[in-house]
């Protein structure tokens, strides 16, 4: 089973919806025992830092987040809030990948950073089995992690930023998306059907 997160935010229906096209059993939910209990679990976003890290809080989610043993996912803003914090506010993010999010340097491109744009120097790894560079997936962000060692795909938009993540350890399997794989047509339902064949 797939839990989602409830993190109030406005993209779980089109999460929800994209799993459902996979013929996936999903489940959006704020109960800790049921996203204990998960095979995996996704983590999305929309919005600010502050407030989606807040909602967890209330929620009691961080320290259950935070000591998953099964594969988490977070996308969008849901990836920003693996990291340790966001120059986006003053809130702690789970720390469960190092490092901090920074505002985009775009060099007076649009912001934010909003359409489709092409995932480039792709690691080897099961979440991009069948992924190659140059396939287009969906970006609505104006923050973004820089490339670093755990960054498995990057894109470019006035600067390299990291468009997928990766840490994994003897207890933690851990991802992010940047952009929407629910909106990045056939290349993120098949990070999404990749997620889901990830074992701890």
């Amino acid at each position: 089973m797939l839990a989602i997160v409830d993190t109030g935010c406005a993209n779980l229906a089109s999460v929800g919806f994209a799993f459902e096209r996979l013929g996936v059993r999903k489940i959006i939910t704020m109960d800790a025992d049921i996203i204990k209990s998960a095979d995996h679990v996704i983590l999305p976003g929309v919005g600010s830092f502050d407030y989606a890290m807040a909602a967890l809080y209330e929620r009691g989610l961080v320290a259950v987040l935070q000591n998953l043993t099964q594969p988490l996912m977070g996308i969008c803003l849901g990836m920003q809030m693996l990291f340790e914090r966001s120059e986006e506010g003053e809130a702690a993010g789970l720390g469960l990948i190092k490092g901090d999010i920074k505002r985009m340097d775009t060099g007076g491109m649009p912001v934010p950073h909003m359409g489709w744009n092409t995932l480039q120097n792709i690691t080897d790894d099961p979440l991009l089995d069948g992924v190659k560079a140059g396939d287009y997936v969906y970006f609505v962000h104006s923050f973004a992690a820089p490339v670093q060692g755990e960054t498995i795909a990057s894109t470019i938009y006035g600067q390299a930023f990291s468009a997928v993540v990766r840490r994994r350890n003897i207890k933690q399997n851990i991802y992010g998306c940047q952009f929407h794989p629910e909106r990045s047509g056939q290349t993120g339902a098949r990070i999404l059907s990749n997620f889901l064949k990830v074992k701890p």
